[in-house]
């Protein structure tokens, strides 16, 4: 189904290995109040089943879908593929989930709504628990995902999923989660993307951004209770020898103030 809307904003997924989860996600994706918008499906992995499930859905989808993959599992490289994933982006606006969070129907008109120069936005996700997760995953439905249902369920952090578009409930600006954040696409190439020489988890993908941008002169902002994600429940998936790695790599990065990282967008083959 060919998407006639040329879009204005690009959503990035970062996603590995939860095709039940990205089904819902991209279900979720129909749902929004706000139609002018891409997907880019970043994939850190290469694995058939989801690019013959995307090949699939992009022919039918009512939006526009991309699908960028490494050529084979080598490992954390989330961070290249969100530059591959940036070379592909055609909007000026740009904003980030991971392949484990759901977004609120507004999700997009918000980021639409309130994306400007010289700013990056920051939300916040309510961490769904088990039981609630699994009923949404069994049946591909996120009906289970109003402020009540979740009230009464075993998820945590709920008050981050109260929708109020009209003033902010609280100026407390708190750090850049990887999970759901946006930017204009320039001031990212502007420091060349997301740093390729964080090969594990954690620190590399919000962290080292948040620095940088803010180095560069950006404000962060909060859109918290208007762009809403849904962070489904899974066991962590990573330790914390590869955080702290990663730590000592920022405390380096900082004090050589490479706020331009040298390994980024423009050094991608």
């Amino acid at each position: 189904m060919e998407n006639k809307t040329k879009p204005r904003l690009t959503v990035i997924i970062s996603y590995y290995k939860a095709l039940d989860n990205l089904k819902v996600i991209l279900d979720a994706f129909q749902h929004q109040s706000c139609k002018d918008f891409e997907v880019i499906v970043s994939e850190d992995d290469f694995n058939q089943e989801t690019i013959s499930f995307l090949q699939r859905e992009v022919l039918t989808s009512p939006y526009i879908i991309h699908h960028v993959h490494q050529d084979q599992d080598v490992g954390f490289r989330k961070n290249m593929m969100l530059n591959k994933s940036l070379r592909l982006c055609r909007t000026d606006l740009v904003a980030f989930i991971d392949g484990d969070c759901i977004p609120h129907r507004h999700f997009v008109r918000e980021y639409i709504s309130h994306l400007k120069a010289d700013i990056f936005l920051g939300g916040r996700a309510v961490m769904l628990g088990q039981k609630i997760s699994a009923v949404i995953l069994k049946d591909h439905s996120i009906k289970k995902l109003s402020f009540l249902s979740l009230l009464f369920s075993d998820s945590k952090k709920v008050k981050e999923g109260m929708y109020f578009p009209f003033f902010p409930l609280t100026h407390k600006v708190r750090g850049l989660s990887g999970r759901n954040w946006g930017v204009m696409k320039k001031y990212l190439l502007e420091i060349n993307g997301f740093d390729e020489d964080y090969q594990s988890a954690g620190v590399g993908e919000d962290v080292d951004i948040e620095w940088r941008l803010l180095a560069k002169g950006l404000k962060r902002e909060s859109i918290k209770n208007k762009a809403i994600v849904y962070h489904l429940y899974h066991p962590r998936g990573y330790g914390q020898e590869g955080v702290q790695q990663n730590y000592a790599k920022l405390k380096i990065k900082k004090a050589g103030n490479q706020v331009r990282c040298l390994h980024g967008i423009e050094t991608l083959s």
